[in-house]
């Protein structure tokens, strides 16, 4: 049996896919990496866990990034890419020659970055609630598949939610619910109301996630899109870039209601969604996003870090009080309740310190960092941005909804371009104002 993530790992160009378990299946495959003109150094398969009647094939490729990226694109037309693996850093013309990571720089390119799941192909462990429960496996493939299968610009599947996920739900959201008053901030508690009248935030409803990213566009510009499980730091930032948030649709298994070892959608519908109607939080997380594109490996981690300890377990000051606006407390019965008691520890957030911090995914965080505001926040992450270690800056355009390098005169003079458009707005409007008040 092959062991899918050793194998992806080692390759320093590699893709897995999955297609019909049929006779010829594995001639046509090869034949698609032929019409290409890439090279196989090395090939396996093994009857897919994640598909019904269907084989994976690990081919580990010798070719340019751009052979490579021609050949993805090749091979969704014909397979489902499960996941694949480009060299760790390529040179870039538009970087000037720079040895940097690919990232996306249109969002319909998040089609790539959605597919490299993390741990494809490992087991469930021993003590992950599904491991013996075949009924909850067969559930997560079938989400899995779903996840793999979406593709930029098509609607998010509807999921017709079983009795007992919709009971799980239910007792995670009637408790949290109970706290909430108390212990989430004021962005939030605002919008968990606008959640219930527009996309069914209900004890006894689990919320559709075109539903929710529909109302977040409205509110935001963020969006959500499905996603099979964990993302390295890398993919899941580059989706803050272009305001998207992966977010898994399965429901954590009954055993437990009010504990899950991965992020599922009650974490991603109650922790996060809530705070991403807020223009200053998706701002916020937007900003940890570009910062990260085309970083190094280590500057991504210590932004990873900053994001887990902010939008994850982050405090805020409101009114004189320490209220949680991070995902992962506000999806906790248990941590919220311990990060605003004081056995907790709180400490000022500082990103130069906390980026060298590592969270803890059993236990409670030995520390939790406040910020006052947002604001503050954003602020104090837009001054370390500025030490990660790229030869260019990045610009979002929202009109085309991609990435602009900002590496010359001529890039920059673009964007100073539309910035006099918008200044010329604002005067346009103060003159009004000072002419009729």
């Amino acid at each position: 049996m092959m062991d899918s993530k050793r194998a992806v790992e080692g390759g320093e160009t590699a893709v897995v896919f999955s297609l019909k378990n049929e006779v010829g299946c594995l001639v046509r495959a090869l034949s698609l990496f032929q019409e290409k003109g890439v090279n196989l150094r090395h090939i396996e398969s093994r009857t897919s866990k994640r598909f019904v009647n269907e084989v994976e094939i690990f081919a580990d490729c010798s070719c340019s990034r751009k052979e490579f990226n021609d050949l993805l694109e090749h091979l969704k037309d014909h397979v489902n890419i499960v996941t694949f693996n480009s060299p760790a850093h390529v040179r870039s013309a538009e970087a000037g020659g720079e040895h940097i990571p690919w990232f996306p720089k249109k969002i319909s390119e998040l089609d790539m970055c959605s597919q490299r799941v993390m741990m494809f192909g490992s087991e469930p462990d021993e003590d992950h609630p599904c491991f013996k429960d075949e009924v909850y496996c067969k559930r997560r493939k079938y989400f899995a598949e779903i996840a793999m299968n979406y593709k930029f610009g098509q609607p998010i599947p509807r999921i017709e939610y079983t009795a007992e996920e919709i009971k799980t739900w239910g007792v995670v959201f009637r408790e949290l619910t109970k706290l909430y008053p108390t212990h989430a901030c004021k962005e939030y508690l605002k919008n968990l109301p606008l959640l219930r009248k527009h996309c069914g935030y209900r004890e006894d409803n689990v919320p559709q996630l075109e539903d929710v990213s529909l109302f977040l566009r409205e509110r935001s510009g963020f969006t959500v899109r499905p996603v099979a499980g964990y993302l390295s730091p890398r993919d899941f930032l580059s989706g803050l870039a272009f305001r998207v948030f992966f977010s898994t649709q399965y429901v954590r298994h009954s055993i437990d209601p009010l504990y899950t070892p991965e992020p599922d959608t009650c974490h991603e519908l109650l922790g996060h969604v809530p705070l991403l109607a807020d223009p200053k939080f998706a701002q916020f997380s937007q900003e940890i996003g570009l910062a990260s594109l085309g970083a190094t490996d280590e500057d991504v981690q210590k932004l990873a870090n900053c994001y887990v300890f902010t939008v994850e377990f982050g405090l805020c000051r409101q009114d004189g009080q320490l209220r949680a606006y991070g995902a992962g407390l506000l999806s906790s019965v248990v941590e919220l309740k311990h990060a605003l008691s004081d056995q907790a520890c709180v400490k000022q957030f500082d990103p130069k310190t906390t980026c060298a911090l590592e969270f803890q995914i059993t236990n409670f965080q030995e520390a939790y960092f406040i910020s006052e505001s947002f604001e503050e926040a954003t602020e104090k992450m837009r001054e370390f941005a500025k030490t990660i270690k790229r030869p260019f800056s990045v610009y979002y355009n929202p009109y085309t909804q991609s990435i602009d390098l900002l590496k010359d005169n001529h890039s920059i003079e673009n964007v100073v371009h539309d910035l006099r458009s918008d200044l010329t707005i604002v005067c346009d409007a103060l003159g009004k104002m000072n002419t009729y008040i």
